[in-house]
């Protein structure tokens, strides 16, 4: 009975003492899973505020950087374009709100449509100056965690807000919907750790509490391999800073000696700022040290940050061979962004000077401290460089500071061979003079000029062929005196790929200054070089070629045409295009101007003609030739006896008449279409000019410019125009001050005529009766008019040529017979009748008694000729004045 007892008593000795430890347990694992399910409800919040910080961040840099939101902005209504758009990204993207705004803070979007228009509730400031906001603000909808981005347009410059953001109730929601899930889970947990606390219990009881010494010895050695084994150097100090443990790694990248363990991290001999981290014991995330030649990054963090002893863990990673290899990729993406900026900063003009100083400039001080650019003479001109030699003119200079000895622009220099300059234009390979101090031969050019650049500072250079097509164009050497280091081979391929693409920009602008030249010179031969003499108008001219940059030279032209009868012509044209083309083609409608003209034809009919001529040139053009249609011309005809000036025009701008009062106004010439267009007619104009007025031609180059309407320069020429007492020298100065562009995009022709009157006393008019008896009386009246000009020396042949022509108009042509005698440079002769039909040349046989009248004329008269007009038509003669009297006396 007492032994049944006894075991009795014993096992339930035993069940009390697992109920003490299971209790125990279940205790802890209630604390345990309480203390788990309340950091799982803290930290699901947290991560829901910190998802709803991302979310909203990650949406308005989305919706800041969609396409097309600049282009919304810049709407005459943005808000109405862009609230659709933040709503469908609202709601697919699960946030409460997406704001577009100003960069003021004015919202242009909103969920609530009534808010458009409202300021923004938050901070924008940062945002506002490129940066990125995010906060916790209470708004419109409440407490809400958002972020606020920039909108910024291709340049980089902010040109609105957006902001995204998800409330706290949402997020808070989140989590009370969450928490049931969340405590029924701690509730199985409870339940399974329970359950399995139970077990372990029961097994404890039948096992020992610790481990075997196997085990433990095996567990050793495997974190002990593991620690030596791996590629990162492991440091473990203690809370006195000594170091306990050291991996191989460790004791290689910092050299410690074997007996490093123990000692204080001062006392291991390492570099002053490792050995000082150490010591600190303070946190480091990828910091670089330098540990002798080695570049390692350090991470420390400390052991008691869990509840662990005191005391730090230091990782170590070599990142020498990576750094050095960033280091190169560094300074190669640079030299990359170097020549992109070079591309676009060289080269933005087409002359050959300023292509050379936009290449100094760019070089100073990116890639040197000094730049000089030496160019072959020929090359500025336009021509192909020679090779003979080393004579180059300096074209461009850019420094740091002008106090330098170093040649000026302008100077031509003749390069001795030794230097580099010349070995590289010779050779075409650049060439490095490192140091310049060494004086290795460089110092032949100038050897006082030489001492004095090394005096300065400068101690090395770069001197690289302008090579452009296999041609060397000149030498732009790159001086160095700031930075101690010289010029290495590296920076030799910088040079040359620099020098490279301006060569090209330099050739291409020496080609265009070449085709620029011959245009000029071309057009020039064209036009007229000095004016005919004629006592009808009074004739100054401007004419201003379009600048090399604008595209060449045109097709403008004008011309002052003598006319039978003491008449003018003015003529003013323009050939569309540029270049040598426009300057031919303007050349062949001059000709054919002076062609038809010599055939005193009507303006009306003479531009019909020009524009058949015109259209035959578009015809007979191969198609890689730019057509001619399009092309205009003013043709003015100016009678000085009846002060009458006749005008027609193709596509041209009308002329500009002052009247001797000063008052200006454009001339009422119906306007044609321009030459080529073919089959429409012309219409002519006649005006009545008074002497003293003055008659102003001009092309469209004149009142037309990119920064000025037409309309604005034709009122603008006008009132220029509008000033009395003004010598035709004076209106084109005048013009050209008032109205001539800045960089003219087009030639420029003006040309100002101012009227005479043909005297009274310089004509002689007579009618004669259709009787061949009337011929003896106009030769006596002629006779008398003659020797009162004091010309009785003409008598004879005057009295010759009238009685054939008169003979003429009597016997052959219709009533009424008119002689006209003009005393102008040359003694003129005019017999007008009432038909149309010409007389013509011919040759009589000796049997024949009549026809040689006309041949008679010929010989005895310089010119002669016959033209039509309204009435009929008028042959008329011109004889050399053969006394001293002055075409000008009255």
């Amino acid at each position: 009975m007492a032994g049944f007892l006894g075991r009795l008593r014993s096992a339930l000795s035993v069940r009390t003492v697992a109920r003490q430890v299971f209790s125990l347990q279940a205790a802890i694992v209630v604390l345990l899973v309480v203390a788990a399910v309340v950091a799982l409800v803290l930290q699901s919040r947290a991560d829901s505020e910190r998802e709803a910080r991302n979310r909203s961040l990650a949406v308005a840099e989305t919706f800041a950087s969609a396409p097309g939101i600049e282009e919304a902005l810049a709407a005459p209504d943005p808000a109405a374009v862009l609230q659709p758009r933040a709503e469908r990204a609202r709601k697919a993207s699960a946030v409460d709100f997406v704001v577009v705004m100003t960069t003021d803070g004015i919202r242009l979007t909103h969920p609530d449509p009534a808010q458009i228009g409202g300021p923004y509730i938050g901070t924008i400031g940062p945002a506002a100056a490129g940066g990125i906001v995010r906060e916790t603000v209470t708004g419109t909808l409440g407490p809400s965690t958002r972020a606020v981005v920039p909108v910024t347009d291709a340049e980089g410059k902010v040109i609105a807000l957006v902001s995204a953001g998800v409330t706290l109730e949402a997020v808070s929601g989140v989590v009370e919907h969450q928490l049931p899930l969340l405590l029924g889970a701690a509730a199985a947990a409870l339940a399974v750790a329970t359950f399995g606390t139970a077990l372990v219990g029961r097994r404890l009881r039948r096992q020992t509490h610790g481990l075997e010494p196997a085990e433990m010895t095996r567990m050793y050695e495997h974190h002990d391999a593991v620690l030596h084994a791996v590629r990162e150097g492991v440091l473990i100090l203690d809370g006195d800073g000594r170091l306990a443990l050291a991996n191989d790694e460790a004791r290689r990248l910092l050299g410690l000696s074997p007996e490093a363990e123990g000692q204080l991290a001062r006392e291991l001999g390492l570099a002053p700022d490792i050995a000082r981290l150490l010591a600190s014991g303070r946190p480091a995330t990828d910091e670089v040290h330098l540990a002798g030649d080695r570049l390692l990054a350090v991470n420390q963090r400390p052991t008691d940050s869990g509840g662990g002893p005191s005391g730090c863990v230091t990782t170590l990673r070599d990142t020498t061979e990576l750094q050095t290899v960033t280091g190169r990729a560094d300074v190669a993406q640079e030299r990359l962004k170097l020549l992109f900026a070079a591309g676009l900063e060289i080269g933005t003009s087409l002359d050959v000077e300023r292509t050379s100083q936009e290449l100094a400039d760019f070089a100073v001080p990116r890639f040197a401290d000094f730049v000089t650019v030496d160019l072959a003479d020929p090359v500025l001109r336009g021509e192909e460089p020679s090779q003979r030699g080393a004579a180059m003119r300096r074209v461009a200079f850019r420094g740091i500071r002008d106090d330098t000895p170093l040649y000026p622009p302008g100077k031509l220099i003749h390069f001795v061979p030794s230097t580099p300059q010349s070995l590289g234009y010779g050779s075409g390979e650049t060439v490095l003079e490192a140091d310049m101090t060494a004086f290795s031969g460089w110092q032949a050019q100038d050897p006082e000029r030489a001492r004095g650049l090394v005096d300065a500072g400068i101690h090395s250079m770069i001197a690289a062929p302008l090579r452009a097509r296999g041609v060397i164009l000149g030498v732009v050497t790159f001086w160095r005196s700031r930075k101690p280091e010289p010029f290495e081979h590296d920076d030799v391929t910088l040079a040359e790929e620099l020098a490279a693409r301006a060569a090209v920009v330099i050739d291409n602008a020496r080609r265009f200054t070449r085709e620029h030249t011959m245009a000029v010179a071309l057009q020039r031969s064209l036009l007229p070089r000095a004016l005919p003499e004629q006592n009808a108008l009074d004739v100054a001219h401007r004419y201003l070629p379009a600048q090399a940059g604008s595209g060449g030279v045109g097709g403008d032209w004008f011309d002052v045409i003598p006319l039978p009868g003491a008449r003018v012509a003015l003529v003013v044209g323009d050939v569309v295009g540029h270049g040598l083309h426009a300057a031919a083609t303007m050349g062949r409608l001059r000709t054919a101007v002076h062609n038809f003209s010599s055939l005193d034809m009507a303006p009306d009919e003479l531009l019909w003609h020009l524009d058949e001529l015109v259209t035959r040139i578009d015809q007979d053009e191969s198609g890689d030739v730019a057509p001619v249609t399009g092309a205009t011309c003013l043709y003015a005809l100016y009678d000085p006896g009846s002060q009458m000036c006749t005008m027609a025009r193709a596509g041209h701008l009308e002329p500009v008449v002052v009247r001797p009062d000063g008052s200006a106004s454009f001339a009422a010439v119906p306007g044609g279409p321009p030459l080529g267009l073919s089959g429409l007619p012309f219409e002519t104009a006649e005006i009545r000019l008074p002497e003293g007025s003055s008659l102003v031609l001009y092309t469209d180059g004149l009142v037309e410019d990119r920064t000025r309407d037409i309309d604005e320069g034709l009122e603008l020429l006008r009132r220029t125009l509008a000033h009395p007492g003004r010598t035709p020298e004076q209106t084109c100065g005048a013009v050209l001050d008032a109205l001539l562009p800045e960089e003219p995009s087009d030639d420029i022709a003006v040309v100002v005529a101012r009227t005479r009157a043909l005297a009274d006393a310089r004509t002689a008019v007579w009618d004669v009766a259709s009787d061949p008896s009337a011929v003896g009386q106009v030769r006596a009246a002629v006779t008398r008019t003659l020797a009162e000009w004091g010309l009785e020396e003409a008598s004879f042949t005057t009295e010759l040529i009238l009685s054939e022509l008169v003979t003429n108009a009597i016997r052959y042509a219709a009533e009424p017979v008119r002689v006209r005698l003009i005393r102008d440079r040359v003694l003129i002769c005019e017999v007008s009748d009432g038909s149309s039909t010409a007389p013509h040349l011919r040759r009589a046989a000796t049997t024949d008694e009549g026809g040689r009248g006309l041949f008679l004329v010929a010989q005895f008269a310089d010119r002669w000729g016959t033209r039509y007009t309204a009435d009929g038509k008028v042959i008329w003669t011109e004889q050399p004045l053969l006394t001293g009297t002055s075409d000008n006396d009255g």
